[in-house]
């Protein structure tokens, strides 16, 4: 429901206090005029009865009743007398005028040698008074209410000029206000209005009141205020936004660096990788070639040729596999992965290994774990770097240690590898899983073990985490969900 406007609610308040003002003083000029009228009307009609008792009593000495009572309906309109009835002395048949309701009043209340009584008879107050004479005893009943007709019109001219005003009244005050207030306000209005629809100015309307114009002009000021608030703000807005443009710009130019430094840190890594192993072929080629050698040598040099041949394709492997990580959902789904298998196969590859062999390595895993969405193959490749990983870090460090624990957790496993080494630290914590980024010398890993691990368990819904609250060395920890057997 739409909220009265101000114009109509000041008009319905001007209207109730008119009311409140008129209404009772109609009401108590009605009653002081009904009180007065009646006391005017008894004052009169005893004056009359005195005339009339008086005249009655001196023609009962000469008229018979009917006489008389003929005489006395002769003057009823002008004297106020609305009924007589002459009751003779000898029980005649009386003689009388009026209607019938007064006569019965005037016949049931008798008042000889008393003072006028006032009866009520349809509606009408009356003066009874009886007369009392040697041919018997007149009764006469005289109106009481002859003055109060007189009053009705009085009331209702004062009603309609109380009317006639309270109308002027709110006929001006509406014209007033719509002058004075109400237009200045739509006024006001409008142009806020259009200050909202794009305008750079609030144009105030002329009133000649002063509250509307101080507020016209404190509109103003704050709309003037807002404004230029409004243009600091977009300022620094486009501001910002040359600064994120800029910032971008820096970012795309860092990523580029980044990307620079990683095929740096690439290439560094592959000329030794595969460099040394190329150059210990050749060289094993060339004593080949030259001859002169004994079977048994030539076959050791062929060994040899052969074991950095692949040397230099496990590096090659390693980066396709980087650069093409198997995809989740691909057509050939990866068989479930046996976690108790797949540690304990990475235990007996590592076991003669000469990084391990002056390192305590301890394996605990628990029995009846679930199958996990990673193949074996793939967890035998994670669990192995991170164990060489933990291995490399614990180099030169006496009583190293490395364990590796599996858990059934969060319905599916989790796998953590730790050492009690130095651990990594704070400063490239965020740095690790990067492709190619790596603490070691050049030549002694490419950085792409990590970030290839972590791949790998992506695509399989899992995750590769460093463990951060571990401060007694590194800790790693792999989660994956539990594969979904399929009935055979």
């Amino acid at each position: 429901m739409q909220t009265p406007g101000l114009r109509l609610q000041l008009l319905l308040l001007l209207g109730g206090l008119l009311v409140l003002t008129f209404l009772p003083l109609q009401l108590a000029l009605a009653t002081y005029t009904q009180i007065t009228l009646h006391r005017l009307n008894d004052s009169q009609a005893r004056a009359l009865a005195r005339v009339l008792g008086a005249y009655v009593e001196e023609a009962t000495q000469r008229l018979p009743p009917a006489e008389l009572i003929a005489s006395l309906q002769r003057q009823a309109t002008s004297s106020g007398l609305v009924a007589a009835t002459a009751q003779p002395a000898d029980g005649s048949e009386p003689s009388q005028f009026g209607d019938a309701a007064t006569l019965a009043v005037l016949t049931r209340h008798a008042n000889a040698g008393r003072e006028p009584q006032v009866l009520r008879a349809a509606e009408q107050r009356l003066l009874a008074l009886e007369v009392l004479g040697p041919a018997g005893s007149v009764r006469l009943a005289i109106s009481a209410d002859s003055a109060s007709a007189r009053g009705a019109p009085l009331i209702r001219v004062f009603a309609l000029y109380t009317f006639l005003m309270a109308t002027s009244l709110l006929v001006i005050a509406y014209f007033a206000l719509t002058h004075l207030i109400v237009r200045p306000l739509d006024g006001l209005s409008g142009a806020a209005q259009s200050v909202t629809l794009g305008s750079r100015q609030l144009l105030v309307p002329e009133t000649r009141v002063r509250e509307l114009s101080e507020l016209g002009a404190s509109l103003k000021r704050m709309t003037d205020s807002l404004l230029a608030k409004e243009d600091s703000l977009q300022q620094q807005i486009d501001e910002v936004a040359r600064t994120t443009r800029e910032l971008d710009k820096a970012q795309r130019e860092l990523i580029r660096s980044e990307r620079l430094a990683s095929v740096g840190r690439l290439a560094a890594g592959l000329a030794h990788e595969i460099g040394n192993p190329v150059a210990a072929m050749l060289g094993l080629a060339d004593l080949v070639l030259d001859g002169g050698l004994s079977p048994e040598e030539q076959r050791d040099f062929i060994k040899r040729m052969r074991a950095e041949t692949e040397r230099v394709n496990r590096t090659l492997r390693e980066l396709l596999q980087f650069a093409r990580p198997p995809r989740e959902g691909a057509d050939a789904p990866m068989a479930p992965g046996d976690v108790e298998g797949a540690i304990h196969d990475t235990a007996a590859l590592v076991m003669h290994q000469d990084s391990l062999r002056d390192l305590e390595l301890s394996i605990d895993v628990h029995p009846g774990l679930p199958r996990v969405t990673l193949g074996t193959q793939q967890l035998i490749q994670v669990v192995l770097n991170l164990i060489l990983n933990a291995a490399d870090a614990l180099q030169g460090q006496a009583g190293g240690r490395v364990s590796v624990v599996a858990r059934s957790r969060d319905g599916g496993v989790s796998i953590l590898v730790e050492d009690n080494g130095a651990g990594v630290p704070s400063a490239i914590a965020d740095q690790i899983f990067e492709p190619f980024f790596t603490t070691k010398e050049v030549g002694k890993g490419t950085g792409l073990g990590l970030s290839v691990c972590q791949s790998l368990l992506a695509a399989a819904g899992g995750s590769l985490s460093l463990d951060t609250s571990h401060t007694s060395g590194a800790r790693f920890v792999v989660h994956l969900p539990e594969a979904e057997v399929r009935p055979s």
